[in-house]
């Protein structure tokens, strides 16, 4: 269970080879997916409050998510009956973390990592019919959307920052007010009905508003967040090492760090740095941070 439980073998091999910047649209292999997980599956998951409550997330465009307590009982657990209320509401409940607490789900995201040697998580969102839930955002990482129900209409526009990772270039913490202004009034780069049984790979940065038009039938997808490495987490890696030395594990004094030679203590400690990495053999250190790569589930900065 690895990529191909939500990409066919083209997909597969585009995502691995190219590592595509625009979206792109394959229709899956029959059946690969529903083996793993099915909006009925999720369903039933909601309707008997299996969802740990801090896994879920409940939404109605164009308001911010729900507090948590509206679909908690009186001890924090998932109020079931409550939730089903909320979407029947229009709300879009989203399910977070798949991989936490469903086995087939840990399974497809080790195998993704493993694969693609990048960590990553797996939310799932159902989203009621002429609903929406989230609106204009973009994300800091490729995401493979998988359509198992319904269809979903995305509107997409071309990245307006370059190369969001983390926490730089966050939608919300560089958001312009004239952003969904504009990108109405020019219309989407590209729209996508998103059908049962497709999947949309989305890349980072690419701005998108989806939404459910039919009023006869809701949407269920999942979304692969899958957190691409930088040379940025090459360099973390490579400075990570400099802990055995005991220069770097040395105290600086209140002084050092508020006083006038503040200055003179980042010279000496860039000096130091530059002389660990230099010092440093690329191919013994390789398999260490291949290691990092595979087994790594999160990162911060």
């Amino acid at each position: 269970m690895s990529l191909n439980l939500i990409l066919p073998p083209d997909g597969v091999q585009a995502l691995t080879s190219t590592w595509p910047d625009e979206p792109r649209v394959y229709q899956r292999r029959p059946g690969d997916l529903e083996q793993a997980i099915t909006a009925a599956m999720l369903r039933e998951h909601i309707e008997t409050g299996c969802i740990p409550a801090d896994e879920i997330a409940v939404i109605k465009a164009p308001n911010p998510s729900l507090n948590g307590k509206s679909f908690q009982d009186g001890h924090g657990r998932t109020a079931a009956a409550r939730l089903l209320k909320l979407y029947d509401q229009g709300h879009t409940i989203r399910i977070g973390n798949l991989q936490r607490v469903i086995p087939a789900m840990a399974r497809a995201s080790r195998a993704i990592q493993q694969e693609t040697g990048y960590s990553n998580y797996i939310h799932a969102f159902l989203t009621p019919p002429g609903s929406q839930g989230l609106r204009w955002h973009w994300d800091q990482q490729m995401a493979v959307i998988a359509q198992f129900e319904g269809v979903k209409r995305w509107h997409l526009w071309r990245p307006p920052v370059e190369a969001p990772m983390r926490e730089y270039n966050e939608s919300w913490r560089v958001w312009k007010d004239t952003y969904v202004k504009d990108w109405e009034a020019a219309g989407p780069d590209i729209e996508i009905d998103l059908q049962e049984g497709q999947s949309l790979l989305l890349p980072r940065g690419w701005v998108h508003n989806m939404f459910v038009t039919a009023t006869d039938q809701g949407s269920a997808h999942l979304t692969c967040a899958i957190r691409e490495r930088t040379p940025l987490w090459l360099a973390e890696q490579l400075t990570a090492a400099a802990i055995d030395d005991p220069g770097f594990r040395r105290i600086l004094l209140p002084a050092e760090v508020t006083g006038p030679g503040l200055a003179v203590q980042i010279g000496e400690t860039r000096d130091a740095l530059v002389k660990h990495l230099t010092s440093l053999d690329p191919e013994a250190i390789a398999t260490s941070v291949r290691e990092a790569a595979l087994t790594e589930l999160d990162y911060t900065t």
